[in-house]
């Protein structure tokens, strides 16, 4: 198609293909920013509540567990939680299970809860118990006097096991790792 001069001179314009590239890159940019604020959002629904019907184990480790109440900051936070959260004792500990279903920052490291309501944190270790398992381990006193060895760990639904919270958050926000998840703390008195 043979266009009229004064229309080719315009389209072979120097400063009308600038326009246009100008205007093309300011739209893929555009695009670029919508579909990141709608992952954002997406992102930032809120979780799904905690399951109130979840079955737990009976034992830990060979000893009956029974069912202790969760505490009424427990109990908000659990309405928010993406997955279900249970505190049982088998009399001598206490086991707190947490059944994560999605990546979350709501999954956070016992030692930052326990220096948060005010509890000393030391001796901060990675351990291996009678079965082989890894676990991260600290030693923890309140004003009272109180003492507790407190040890954690996060297992995946293909057991792989995560002693930090960060990188167990980032394996499963990258896929690297598929849940359900289970995190469990173990909080025993020391004499």
């Amino acid at each position: 198609m043979n266009l009229p001069i004064p229309l080719r001179a315009w389209f072979n314009n120097t400063f009308v293909h600038r326009v246009a590239h100008k205007c093309a890159f300011a739209l893929a940019m555009l695009t670029c920013v919508v579909w990141s604020a709608g992952q954002v959002i997406q992102e930032s629904d809120p979780p799904a509540p905690a399951a109130r019907f979840h079955e737990w184990p009976s034992s830990w480790d060979g000893a009956a567990l029974r069912p202790l109440a969760l505490s009424d900051v427990e109990e908000r936070f659990a309405q928010h939680f993406p997955g279900a959260i249970a505190r049982l004792t088998d009399g001598h500990q206490t086991v707190v299970l947490r059944e994560v279903r999605q990546p979350t920052r709501m999954l956070h490291p016992a030692v930052d809860c326990y220096r948060a309501l005010g509890w000393r944190v030391e001796q901060i270790r990675l351990e291996r118990d009678a079965d082989a398992r890894l676990w991260r381990c600290f030693v923890t006193r309140h004003d009272s006097a109180q003492k507790l060895r407190v040890c954690e760990r996060i297992v995946d639904a293909k057991g792989a096991t995560f002693t930090d919270t960060s990188a167990w958050y980032w394996a499963a926000a990258s896929g690297e790792s598929k849940g359900p998840w289970e995190a469990v703390t173990l909080a025993r008195p020391i004499p």
